[in-house]
């Protein structure tokens, strides 16, 4: 589905933050890969995708009143079993009803765990005089915690994506620091390509945030994302 017409139908909802499956619809659409993973309604079918799949995997909140899911215990990582699953499964819905009463929930999202790789993360933002800007970071927690950001006016060029980069202090992590695999950062390059024409061509964003996105040694994979449109 083209971006325009999933802004349309979240307009007409009343929402201005797309849900996490909205948000990887439109990744996909720019080429940007995500990891793979099905919105399911029970735990018997959770079940079935982590034997189809393997183990471990990563479970999370579906629904339309959750921006954060972590913020409301939305979000449980490393499930190794069956019965892990159950546990899971049930304990994501205790904790956001406890949390937010309100908020209805249209399923779990559950994924494959991706192997340990450095996180980073691409994001945008609307600014008044400058318009659209990117970003780019290490991703997960360390993004608040350092504030290490590199960031541009979109649209960007290839060696503005490759300046972005290596400006951020900590990406030495992402050249193989201390004997680890350097990570794919001309890949990481085309990624920031793409997500600047995304910003540049869906004037409706209003804020973007794509993190963690897996760093590999060959290749990088998104694994959330926010979008918010005005």
């Amino acid at each position: 589905m083209k971006p325009e017409k999933i802004f349309e139908i979240v307009r007409k909802e009343g929402r201005r933050n797309l849900t996490e499956m909205e948000s990887r619809e439109v990744l996909k659409y720019y080429g940007i890969p995500v990891v793979d993973g099905e919105v399911v309604h029970s735990i018997d079918d959770a079940i079935h995708f982590a034997e189809k799949n393997g183990y471990p995997v990563v479970l999370k909140v579906v629904s339309k009143d959750v921006i954060h899911k972590t913020d409301v215990g939305g979000v449980i990582t490393d499930i190794k079993t069956d019965k892990e699953i159950k546990e899971g499964f049930n304990k994501i819905l205790v904790n956001v009803s406890e949390k937010l009463p309100r908020a209805r929930i249209d399923g779990i999202f559950i994924q494959k765990m991706l192997p340990k790789s450095p996180e980073v993360f691409i994001g945008g933002k609307k600014d008044p005089t400058f318009d659209h800007i990117l970003l780019f970071g290490m991703g997960g927690i360390f993004v608040e915690i350092f504030e290490d950001v590199s960031f541009r006016v979109v649209p960007i060029t290839l060696k503005e994506a490759n300046e972005m980069i290596s400006e951020v202090k900590s990406s030495k992590i992402l050249m193989g620091f201390r004997g680890q695999e350097p990570a794919d950062t001309k890949f990481l390059a085309n990624l920031l390509l793409k997500t600047s024409k995304m910003l540049e061509e869906n004037q409706e964003i209003k804020e973007l945030d794509i993190n963690p996105i897996f760093a590999l040694k060959k290749g990088a994979i998104a694994v959330d994302a926010r979008i918010v449109i005005d």
